[in-house]
């Protein structure tokens, strides 16, 4: 029996097939190229995860070096682009005057998982998505929770390259819905912070919220659903000595063609502080 490899790193990984691409003078590659390497490394890597890089933290240093990013094109074939910032953007800056205070007593759940839904519930049951998207915490918006969509498949842009898409799976982590203004959110847990570290991921890549936002978008220009506005929120927590510190930056697409036409509409911070009662 072969003993599995776990020292090969998913960097390592890409580095190799990037590497086949440009020899080949082919930088599209798929689903087997990937599978057939981590055979021969003996690596017992989920292939399915190989091309997920959702900030640029976790990029190879040829990738950076060379500029190259990872698009998907769909049914397991993948394409190296070049133009890493055109598809990952930078969070913005959150300035003194978007910070809140936000007074809440915990569930006794909050603090017992790290999974993305997890974030976003626990800032919907505490008000801070009525808030910060309405302005209104009596606000009774609707909400749809994760969704993996299947099939996908529509033409979009880079800038002036032309891409597609071809029976793509699409996961939208959550969706709210208000009066007819929709929006599709990520969401994001990251590292603990420390006094002495910024552990606050600096970018994200734009597909995680053009896909979802193309998704409902298409089903708008095809008179299915009827959409007043459609925004995307990135929404990142980080825990703080037992707190949670929350930052949501919603964005809109000035043109739903263009990947590069993101543009942010508001963004905050939310620091919560516990609350004690009588009762505890």
């Amino acid at each position: 029996m072969a003993i599995m490899n776990d020292r090969i790193t998913k960097k390592e990984i890409i580095t190799e097939i990037f590497h086949i691409c440009k020899r080949n003078n082919n930088l599209i590659f798929d689903n087997n190229l990937i599978k057939d390497i981590l055979k021969r490394l003996n690596s017992n890597t989920n292939p399915s995860d190989m091309t997920k890089l959702d900030n640029t933290d976790k990029f190879p240093d040829i990738l950076l070096k060379e500029d190259y990013f990872i698009a998907h094109i769909g049914d397991g074939i993948h394409q190296f682009v070049k133009g890493i910032n055109k598809v990952f953007h930078e969070f913005e800056k959150i300035e003194e005057d978007e910070i809140i205070k936000w007074p809440y007593r915990p569930s006794i759940l909050n603090d017992f998982s790290e999974s993305e839904s997890s974030v976003l519930s626990l800032c919907f049951n505490h008000r801070i998505i009525h808030d910060f998207l309405y302005q209104d915490i009596v606000s009774n918006p609707k909400i749809y929770n994760s969704e993996r969509k299947k099939g996908i498949s529509f033409k979009y842009r880079i800038g002036d390259v032309e891409m597609s898409f071809e029976n793509l799976q699409i996961e939208i982590d959550l969706t709210s819905e208000n009066y007819g203004f929709v929006t599709v959110f990520e969401g994001k847990n990251t590292k603990n912070s420390t006094k002495n570290s910024d552990s606050w991921i600096k970018n994200f890549n734009i597909f995680q919220l053009y896909n979802p936002f193309r998704y409902y978008y298409e089903l708008q220009q095809n008179n299915k659903i009827k959409i007043k506005k459609l925004t995307a929120c990135y929404l990142v927590r980080q825990k703080n000595d037992g707190n949670s510190i929350i930052r949501l930056f919603n964005y809109i697409f000035e043109d739903p063609f263009d990947i590069t036409s993101i543009k942010l509409v508001k963004k905050n911070e939310y620091i919560l502080e516990r609350r004690q009662l009588n009762d505890d």
